[in-house]
């Protein structure tokens, strides 16, 4: 019996752990998808694209252009800034938080266009890395590198040393004020979007108490309505209640008018988009500081061990040195990457949540 319940047990631990994975897998599909959207490969190209113009500028003595200067601006489509203007001024409470909105995710978006930056010069620092690597696989095994190819090694990486972290700009707390900054706008959008909420549960009642009225108070009003006029003395009075009693219904149907239930659907709608916005917000940042802190904590660690590789001066220690880089090449190649996928999926959530909003 004992083999049979834990058989048992063993099954349904089978069953959680099946259940887990594809729950799993799902997700991890969909995230794959996302990667394959037009959109997204928009997105990328135009980093790509923006990242090698301004590097390419950088390298000519020329001073680059200053419409080159903010890749948000070809990134966001539309742009913040002239939604922010149309709205700030305007003295409903609501367009005051859909104008918090776009604040927040214009600095989250700058936010990214610096860790973009940041990523650019990392792969810039790296290539001294891969060369110093390319150098030494090339030499005859046993063998150490000539005076000749002991000098661009020790240039290589007294270059790479030299150079300040990419990552050291984007600390924790950044991240942690920036999460701070979504959390409180998150609740404020969300208790505004409860209070529309029960205030347009609270119209249809009014509505529905109101079409009461009216439908019994109009039975009632014709019915005393008739008895007067049966009583020619009394019929100017019946004239006169009538005058009153539609001047009562016009009044009555301003007041359903100003308690327009279609105008406040639309401002919840928008009010929601923007909630889950900053919720997907908040993910993203949460994803893209994990990764953040281990790219900057391999870099510190590179530079540390290139900084003593350099100060002794020795091939041994080069070559063990070298031998780490080349283990976890590809590991920092795929942070890099990942990272900057993180980046083009939160701009891509931000144009949609705006184009929704705008469009709701």
């Amino acid at each position: 019996m004992g083999n049979t319940l834990s058989s048992k047990n063993q099954g349904r631990d089978g069953d959680k752990d099946s259940l887990i994975t594809s729950a799993s897998n799902n997700v991890n599909e969909e995230y794959k998808q996302a990667f394959r959207t037009t959109s997204y490969m928009e997105i990328l190209n135009k980093v790509h694209d923006h990242l090698d113009d301004v590097h390419s500028a950088a390298a000519s003595p020329s001073p680059p252009p200053t419409q080159n200067s903010h890749l948000s601006r070809y990134l966001l489509d539309p742009h913040q800034e002239s939604l922010i203007n149309s709205i700030s001024d305007s003295s409903n409470p609501n367009h005051q938080f859909l104008a918090n909105y776009f604040k927040v995710s214009l600095e989250a978006s700058r936010v990214c266009e610096s860790l973009l930056t940041n990523i650019h010069h990392a792969r810039i620092n790296h290539r001294r890395i891969k060369k110093v690597i390319k150098l030494i696989k090339r030499l005859p095994k046993g063998s150490n590198p000539s005076s000749e190819e002991y000098r661009v090694l020790h240039e290589n990486l007294s270059s790479f040393a030299s150079r300040r972290n990419p990552f050291s700009t984007m600390d924790p707390g950044k991240f942690h004020k920036l999460h701070d900054t979504h959390e409180v706008l998150f609740r404020e959008l969300t208790t505004r979007c409860r209070k529309i909420s029960r205030r347009k549960k609270m119209i249809k009642l009014i509505k529905r108490g109101i079409t009461s009225f009216l439908v019994m108070g109009c039975g009632a009003f014709f019915v005393v309505l008739l008895i007067l006029l049966m009583h020619c003395s009394v019929g100017l009075v019946g004239v006169l209640g009538l005058v009153m009693w539609f001047t009562m219904a016009k009044k009555i149907q301003k007041m359903r008018r100003k308690c327009d239930e279609k105008r406040l659907e639309g401002v919840l709608v928008k009010l929601d988009i923007a909630a889950k916005g900053v919720y997907i917000m908040i993910n993203d940042f949460g994803t893209m500081s994990q990764i953040v802190k281990r790219l900057r904590d391999e870099y510190e660690r590179r530079k540390y061990l290139v900084g003593v590789c350099v100060g002794k001066g020795k091939n041994e220690m080069l070559k063990k040195v070298v031998r780490e880089f080349q283990m976890r090449e590809s590991w920092f190649v795929e942070e890099l990457e990942e990272l900057e996928r993180q980046i083009c999926l939160c701009f891509l959530d931000i144009n949609r949540s705006i184009r929704l909003i705008i469009s709701g």
